[in-house]
């Protein structure tokens, strides 16, 4: 690893992952839970070339980057762009992860339509019109549709994709019936869902759905729910095995 410089309001942060280290900006949207649950949800082959929508820092590349053959990402933030560029240099990552500062809203003028295999996205959750949202403008894009709705980031994904690729996406449990018929509008079926509860005892607050290009509907595979923590709070076996903490029990 380069040693990174830092610039105000950044830290850095350990990824626990082939000795690598991200950079994050406190002032904008700092990756979670839900990104690192998305890296490890779709099959990455070695000869893949795989594209995210909206990387934020970067994270989900750098997790997925011992799997995949190149993986291409698209930034619309300039700071944020920035960041995920420093993090792929710091991490020596050149030959593998390309950042472009760019709007997926008009994908077909950053690459050529289907070129990737695999498409990612961790896309803002919520429409402007529901809830609060946040002061910090980055974390307000992040999670209000406020630059990208579902409908932009599926058409993104169904342009980019090859016949036959797949697009896996984090997402609220509640827009389940919406993605379903954007999935479909763009010529993509379900085949994977997961959902994923804070506690066995609650209900779901993410889900995880992985879908493909020209495939016939139905066989929709729904997996056993993925439970991020114990009744005492502490994390399950699942979530620090993802985590790559191995003897963290």
């Amino acid at each position: 690893m380069r040693q990174p410089g830092l610039k105000e309001h950044e830290r850095l942060d350990d990824l626990m992952k082939s000795g690598r280290h991200i950079i994050q900006n406190t002032q904008e949207f700092c990756f979670s839970l839900d990104a690192v649950l998305l890296a490890h949800f779709p099959r990455v082959h070695k000869n893949d070339r795989v594209l995210e929508l909206g990387t934020g820092t970067g994270v989900i590349p750098l997790l997925i980057a011992d799997e995949a053959a190149r993986i291409d990402a698209v930034e619309l933030s300039h700071v944020m762009a920035d960041v995920a560029a420093r993090n792929v240099i710091m991490n020596e990552l050149e030959d593998k992860i390309f950042v472009r500062e760019g709007d997926y809203r008009a994908i077909e003028q950053l690459y050529p339509r289907e070129s990737f295999d695999l498409v990612l996205a961790n896309p803002p959750y919520r429409p402007v019109t529901q809830g609060m949202a946040n002061k910090i403008a980055g974390v307000a894009r992040a999670r209000h549709e406020f630059t990208a709705t579902l409908a932009d980031v599926v058409r993104a994904a169904q342009v980019m994709l090859r016949f036959g690729g797949h697009f896996a996406m984090v997402h609220l449990p509640e827009r389940l019936g919406e993605i379903i018929v954007a999935l479909h509008e763009h010529q993509m079926e379900g085949k994977r869902l997961r959902m994923v509860q804070p506690k066995a005892a609650k209900a779901p607050n993410m889900m995880l759905i992985e879908a493909v290009k020209g495939a016939n509907p139905g066989g929709l595979q729904v997996l056993p729910p993925l439970i991020v923590h114990e009744a005492d709070g502490v994390y399950t076996r699942e979530i620090f095995d993802i985590y790559g903490m191995e003897n963290a029990l």
